[in-house]
């Protein structure tokens, strides 16, 4: 990985931005797209501005998978549910499984 403090931003690829991409968002908090150093480059190279700000919507996005809802709404289901869930499970008859007596049918 290469070290964007020695990087010469003024002389800077597009292939070589690519390159700094990595340690930019590792390091950026997520803002690349409006630090003052990136001006005159996205300024030059508006592709990689572009690049920036999809990336930096997809970071956000890839958080949000792991950030809980809320105030706890969604993540669990309402008291409504779990107690539809066990009315349906009083009406059925229950699951013969392998510790249930046999029963007198035979074939």
């Amino acid at each position: 990985m290469k070290d964007i403090a020695s990087a010469n931003l003024d002389k800077m690829t597009p292939a070589e931005f690519e390159e700094y991409l990595p340690e930019l968002f590792e390091s950026g908090g997520g803002s690349i797209s409006k630090d003052p150093r990136f001006t005159n480059f996205f300024k030059a190279h508006p592709d990689c501005e572009a690049l920036v700000r999809d990336l930096e919507i997809i970071a956000e996005q890839a958080k949000s998978l792991f950030e809980p809802a809320g105030d706890g709404v969604g993540s669990e289901p309402s008291d409504a549910v779990w107690s539809n869930i066990a009315s349906k499970l009083k009406k059925e008859p229950p699951i013969m499984g392998a510790d249930a007596p046999p029963t007198d049918k035979q074939n």
